[in-house]
């Protein structure tokens, strides 16, 4: 069982950075593969980056180059530092962590992109 709270969230220009964490507790954090999804209104939920136990990441194409997803598993937390931020990444962010057939989530965090 793993519980994660996400924050960090909050209203920014466009242009603008915003920092996400999600602190996760009741396992061993270190094996899981973490992820950050977001689920824009009237939209599915999407994957926007992920990272795995060693460190390897992948991104959504639409956040390459401006997205930045980090772990410190010492903390047993995960980042998504978010940069040059558009009025489309306005959405709910939402924490994942997955170990095989297991996955759990966040509450989510609003980030709202607009001027």
């Amino acid at each position: 069982q793993v519980q994660l709270v996400e924050s960090g969230g909050g209203l920014v220009q466009p242009g603008g950075s915003l920092r996400l964490s999600c602190a996760a507790s009741g396992s061993i954090f270190s094996i899981y593969v973490m992820a950050w999804y977001r689920q824009a209104p009237g939209k599915q939920r999407e994957l926007v980056a992920r990272i795995t136990s060693n460190g390897s990441t992948n991104y959504e194409d639409s956040v390459k180059g401006r997205f930045t997803i980090s772990r410190d598993n010492a903390k047993t937390t995960v980042y998504l530092q978010m940069s040059t931020l558009k009025p489309e990444d306005t959405a709910v962010y939402y924490c994942n962590a997955a170990l095989g057939r297991y996955m759990y989530w966040g509450q989510g965090t609003q980030v709202t992109v607009s001027s």
